[in-house]
Formats: C-alpha cells, sequence, structure tokens
C-alpha cells in the first residue's frame, strides 16, 4: 500500500491520497452495503457468475476501506474524532456495521462460507454498540447544536439499517448454532424490534423537517433514499425470521405479528419510491441540479438492491407470485445505478491518483 499512499507516512503534510483518507466519509462503507445487496440481488434471480464477482470486489473493498479508517484512526484521529460528533457525518458511522454484516450475508448466500459470515457477524455486533451509544451520547451531551432542520436529514436511519443487518444475518445463520438456534433467533428478533422502534422514532423527525421547514434542492442528498432502504432491509430481516418460524416455537406463537408487520414494512418502503422519485425529479429537472459523483450515491444504491431483495424474499416466503415482478425489474434498475456510481468512483481515483502522480514528480 506504501507505493500508493504518498505523504501519510512520516511527519511530512499528508499528499493528496492522504488529504482524501483525513477527509474520507464515514458512510463511504455504504459502498459495501450497494455491492454487497446487489450481489445477492443477482443471486436471488440466479445470476451466480455477477454474483461470486461482486461479492470478492466486495471483499476487496472491505480491506481496503478498513485500511484507509485505521489510518485515519491512528494518523488523523482529531478529524475521525471530529465526525463523530457531528450531525451531519456522525450517523454515516452506522454504514460501519451495515457494511460489514451485509457483506457476511453475500459470504454465507452468494459464497456459502458459514465461517467467514459468523466471523463477519461477531465484528459487526460490538461495532453496533460502540455507534449505537457512542454517536447518539457525542450527539446527545454535545453542546453546541445546528438548528432542527440542518440537523436532522435521512442519513440518521442508517442506525435502522446497521440493526436490521445484524438481525437479518442472525437468522441466516441460526440453522447453523446447533443447540443454540432459539437463542440466536430470540436475539434476531429482538434486533429487528429495535429497528422498528428507532425507525419509528427517527421517520417522525424526518417527515416533519420535510413538511414544515423550507425544503431546497439541496436537502434532497442520496442519503434521503434511506427513507426507503430502512423499510426494505427491515422486510429482508423480517422475512428471513418468518422463514425460521416454523422450526421455533416462540418465534411460531408470533407468526401473525412477523408477518403483519413485515408486509407493514415492505408497503411503507413501496409508498417512498414514487415519493422520492419525484422530489429527485424535481431536483435535477427542474432545479437543474446536476448529477456529479459523491461517496453518498452509494447510499441511494443500496436501497434500490434492497427493495428488489426483500421483495423477492417476501414474495417466497409469503407465496406472492403476482408481486414477482418487481424484484427483477428493481433489480436491473439497482445494477444500472450501481455501474453508474462505479464508473464515477473510478474516475474520481483516477483524477487522485494523477494528482499524487503529479505532486510526487514535484
Amino acid at each position: 500500500m506504501a507505493s500508493v499512499m504518498p505523504g501519510i507516512q512520516g511527519h511530512r503534510e499528508p499528499g493528496p491520497i492522504g488529504v482524501q483518507i483525513q477527509r474520507l466519509h464515514p458512510a463511504y462503507f455504504a459502498l459495501l452495503m450497494a455491492t454487497g445487496i446487489v450481489s445477492i440481488a443477482a443471486h436471488l434471480q440466479g445470476m451466480q457468475l455477477f454474483a461470486k464477482c461482486l461479492a470478492w470486489l466486495n471483499t476487496a473493498a472491505f480491506a481496503v476501506l478498513w485500511t484507509f479508517t485505521m489510518t485515519r484512526l491512528i494518523r488523523f484521529r482529531e478529524a475521525l474524532l471530529r465526525d463523530f460528533a457531528d450531525f451531519s457525518r456522525g450517523p454515516g458511522f452506522f454504514t460501519l456495521v451495515a457494511g460489514t454484516a451485509v457483506l457476511g450475508s453475500q459470504w454465507w448466500t452468494v459464497l456459502g462460507n458459514w465461517t467467514v459470515a459468523l466471523v463477519l457477524w461477531l465484528i459487526a455486533i460490538p461495532l453496533w454498540f460502540c455507534f449505537m451509544y457512542g454517536v447518539f451520547t457525542a450527539l446527545i451531551v454535545r453542546e453546541r447544536k445546528p438548528v432542527f432542520a440542518e440537523g436532522i436529514n435521512g442519513g440518521w436511519l442508517l442506525a435502522v439499517v446497521a440493526t436490521q443487518a445484524i438481525s437479518e444475518l442472525a437468522a441466516s445463520l441460526s440453522p447453523r448454532f446447533s443447540g443454540h438456534e432459539e437463542e440466536v433467533l430470540f436475539f434476531s428478533f429482538s434486533m429487528w424490534l429495535c429497528g422498528g422502534m428507532l425507525y419509528l422514532w427517527l421517520i417522525s423527525l424526518i417527515f416533519y423537517r420535510y413538511i414544515f421547514f423550507p425544503f431546497h434542492s439541496s436537502d434532497l442528498m442520496p442519503p434521503s433514499w434511506i427513507n426507503m432502504g430502512a423499510m426494505a432491509i427491515s422486510t429482508f430481516a423480517g422475512a428471513a425470521l418468518m422463514e425460521r418460524a416454523p422450526a421455533e416455537r416462540f418465534l411460531a406463537s408470533m407468526l401473525p405479528f412477523l408477518s403483519g408487520f413485515t408486509v407493514l414494512f415492505w408497503a411503507t418502503a413501496t409508498w417512498w419510491i414514487p415519493m422520492l422519485a419525484t422530489l429527485e425529479f424535481w431536483r435535477h429537472v427542474v432545479k437543474k441540479v446536476r448529477l456529479i459523483y459523491d461517496p453518498l450515491y452509494w447510499g441511494a444504491v443500496f436501497p434500490l438492491g434492497m427493495y428488489s431483495a426483500s421483495t423477492h424474499r417476501l414474495c417466497e416466503t409469503m407465496d406472492l407470485p403476482f408481486l414477482s415482478w418487481i424484484p427483477r425489474t428493481f433489480f436491473y434498475i439497482a445494477v444500472a445505478a450501481w455501474f453508474a456510481t462505479f464508473i464515477g468512483l473510478v474516475r474520481r481515483m483516477m483524477s487522485i491518483l494523477r494528482e499524487a502522480g503529479a505532486d510526487a514528480a514535484d
């Protein structure tokens, strides 16, 4: 890595790549979320080669992003700690949890490796506790706070996504916990309920901000799609629990509640899609805001892929064949969005490398 990371070693001022690491947005791990769920959706659509290629690509991205994050922690700790207590960037840390758990689901669902999936799940759980209580505590005790309209955004719902990602992976892995399956499923079910609770709290604030405060084109950032994505992954986790219900007495007794709320979550996710599409039309066509690559766009790709995967799992679990056209349609939309965002990432990386090369030449 040293050959491609000039300016971040020793005590020199950081070079172009070092500056990018210093400024690395915590939400960059949404790349793992987006790539992971598009891979899982491809697997569900029977496109195994594409799904496996994305799985290995995502594993490489996981290694790179964690390397950059640890470099940031060691070399640029002050910048990282500022992000931790920032109302805009702080919730982005939940992508570390969700990205790790979604990669675990990818390793289990696409690659069939239970051991790696288990390790990633065990990494995601302490990260969840660290960021769930660390970020929210830092924001609660912060003395200077932004006004409400500037402080709240759809990115806060990443806390829901992180919670439900752990729940879904636990439910998927539970059959392999011989003798302890019931405990794992109870944990999964509890996390699923916590995710639903968090969504109710946060979406009330977000919707209130949308309706009763001035809304500008700059307010409709890509994380707004997490309004839908948080409900899609709640559906995904709910359907995973429903699949396990026949084998576990306590879940079987909860099945009417579980299935009812899972459909509620899916219906809520579905309601958001026309609303967000209309707002995107207003932003880019009416207000003429240009589409320029931003790492936050990965947070918009993820909900599209998750809606495809969650609807597919819901159709199979509840035997709803009349909805089967939805997963395939949204899969292709998600793939198109993923490739567009990935091309933007490659262009950004090439630009940074050219800048680093020019800096090294000087």
